[in-house]
């Protein structure tokens, strides 16, 4: 029997109906309207799409949302005192600056000189240092999207065997820490892979939860997954294009073989990536209840 395709674009659609009530409510009862800036320097195409879809969802959402462009000639010091700018602005509860940055402005400085609790990419390392002791205020975009996938899709993550197929420090490290807190929607065995790994395949088959962010086209086969095994592939590789000048665009599992023996998959595109924005949104509206001291 196929595997159940799990839609992120489904999730997430319904996630912003949730959010789109809470940014009301709260600007009814508290007065309190949540609010983004994008900052963008350059004209990397990637990244002016990224930044766009993300300004279009906050302004769906009822957010107050700013977008800041700047040159790529922008020196490092000038962006740093624009980032302490939005950091003392009250309007602003999330700074999100868009990578990657021209070579001459060092990525993690600029990254570190937002304020923690703006920071709703969370990739400060007190947000970082916050989720490695299971007291994390905002979840990293694309782990928290893979793991309200996971929850509200029904998967059974408790005592769970999740083998995590790559350990970047933007997917890989965060959702295996994630999967692994003594909390709800948590509580598994987690086992991370990775290029030093002596027998990758070992592993995958032992698991009951497969998240896959290897980087690489088709890198999981059929044979390297447990018949009804959970598969959340992360991966989004350009392979080709169609006649029109469209991306073909494919995963790091081979989808059609593995659906037939996973019980549940994500697909490429229309899986994890529809999470990312929504995830992004809801740490905003999170920093900005934080801010105005309202309790969940």
């Amino acid at each position: 029997m196929a595997a159940k395709i799990i839609s992120g674009t489904e999730v997430a659609r319904q996630i912003r109906e949730e959010l789109a009530k809470e940014v009301l409510a709260i600007k009814e009862k508290n007065n309190v309207v949540p609010g983004l800036v994008t900052i963008l320097v350059g004209e990397d195409p990637g990244s002016i799409s990224y930044v766009t879809g993300k300004q279009k969802t906050a302004k769906e959402l009822g957010f107050y949302s700013v977008q800041d462009n700047q040159p790529a000639d922008i020196s490092e010091q000038k962006l740093l005192e624009l980032i302490d700018k939005y950091n003392q602005d009250p309007k602003i509860h999330g700074i999100l600056v868009q990578l990657p940055l021209p070579k001459h402005i060092n990525e993690t400085k600029v990254l570190n000189a937002i304020n923690p609790d703006k920071d709703v990419d969370a990739f400060h390392p007190v947000n970082v240092g916050r989720l490695m002791i299971g007291a994390a205020n905002y979840l990293p975009c694309t782990p928290a999207g893979i793991q309200q996938l996971l929850i509200r899709t029904g998967a059974k993550i408790d005592g769970a065997e999740v083998v995590v197929l790559g350990r970047s420090n933007i997917v890989g490290k965060p959702i295996a820490n994630m999967l692994l807190q003594k909390q709800k929607g948590a509580n598994a065995t987690v086992t991370i892979c990775h290029t030093g790994t002596k027998d990758i395949p070992f592993h995958t088959r032992r698991a009951d939860i497969l998240i896959v962010a290897a980087g690489k086209p088709k890198a999981v086969t059929a044979d390297m997954v447990k018949e009804g095994a959970v598969v959340i592939d992360v991966g989004v590789n350009r392979v080709g294009m169609t006649k029109e000048g469209k991306a073909i665009l494919c995963g790091d599992v081979d989808f059609e073989a593995v659906k037939e023996k996973a019980s549940a998959i994500t697909p490429v595109p229309g899986g994890v990536g529809p999470m990312t924005i929504t995830m992004l949104m809801m740490n905003t509206v999170k920093a900005a209840k934080v801010a105005a001291g309202i309790k969940d």
